[in-house]
């Protein structure tokens, strides 16, 4: 792979693969939003969702430079904006979300994720100035629990009926709002990981289960 950085623009090492298959699931899922298939895109969503939760423990297993760690930052956060942000907002369209309110809704939803990746990336840089020591704490709510709530808010779409598109709707108001606000939340170890791919797990067969 790394014969191809001597082509190619970026960094092609296997810490990043699981990155740039999150980020081409979440681009797929966006297609097939603009198709109305909302099922297909929460697929995608929580394929994105797996790969986020990976990629981390990949990148750890190979020294890298500062430059190869400073592309990773900045390709895990674009990454997550097309899974986290715009993909969430898409689902709402696909749903059925077209009022003027609904399309204000969904702007501020991605804008909400774009402004909390943006503010994290550069607090990240600083930080890493200062200490290798990990992050205990998150300060508001990552975008990327997003891969978990939205299933979870599909899930309930025969319960709510004709109400779902707008129960969707002040979801992705909350959700926002919970990106930017500044409340801790405690990082999950490898537990909590093992404890989200088995909701995942749960979710999919609920999913298929109820489509």
């Amino acid at each position: 792979m790394k014969v191809l950085e001597k082509f190619l623009i970026g960094y092609y090492n296997y810490t990043v693969i699981a990155t740039y298959f999150g980020g081409m699931a979440a681009i797929y899922g966006i297609y097939l939003c603009a198709q109305g298939d909302a099922f297909g895109a929460v697929l995608c969503l929580l394929f994105a969702g797996c790969m986020d939760m990976i990629d981390g423990k990949i990148a750890s297993t190979m020294k890298r430079t500062s430059g190869e760690k400073a592309f990773g930052i900045q390709i895990d956060s674009l990454c997550d904006l097309i899974s986290f942000g715009v993909l969430p907002a898409m689902i709402g369209y696909a749903i059925g979300l077209r009022s003027t309110f609904a399309i204000a809704v969904m702007i501020a939803f991605v804008m909400a994720a774009l402004i909390r990746l943006a503010y994290f990336n550069v607090d990240e840089f600083e930080r890493q100035q200062k200490t290798t020591e990990r992050r205990k704490y998150y300060e508001g709510m990552p975008v990327t629990t997003t891969a978990v709530l939205i299933p979870i808010i599909y899930v309930l779409r025969a319960a709510m009926g004709s109400f779902f598109p707008i129960f969707y709707c002040i979801a992705l108001m909350l959700i926002a709002c919970a990106f930017l606000l500044r409340f801790r939340l405690p990082k999950p170890g490898t537990g909590g990981l093992i404890v989200c791919g088995f909701v995942g797990i749960m979710l999919l067969i609920a999913l298929f289960t109820l489509k």
